[in-house]
């Protein structure tokens, strides 16, 4: 069988951990897309305060899933 996939970039944020900003990415991604298939880390940094305290981890994403067209 053959399909198409869109892929989209994602960043998600968190302060707790790369994967904890991963999973509110893909949490919210769920609410508006349908057929989620792969979700690849493409990048993972961390914002920093002036003292140089973690503020917020960050996780980019490439998201694909299933393209119907209409």
């Amino acid at each position: 069988m053959e399909s198409t996939y869109k892929v989209i970039e994602l960043v998600g944020t968190s302060s707790e951990s790369w994967e904890r900003a991963a999973e509110v990415a893909l949490l919210e991604a769920k609410k508006s897309l349908r057929d989620l298939r792969i979700a690849e880390v493409d990048a993972l940094d961390i914002h920093l305060d002036d003292a140089g305290e973690i503020v917020s981890y960050r996780t980019k994403l490439k998201v694909s899933f299933k393209y119907l067209s209409e």
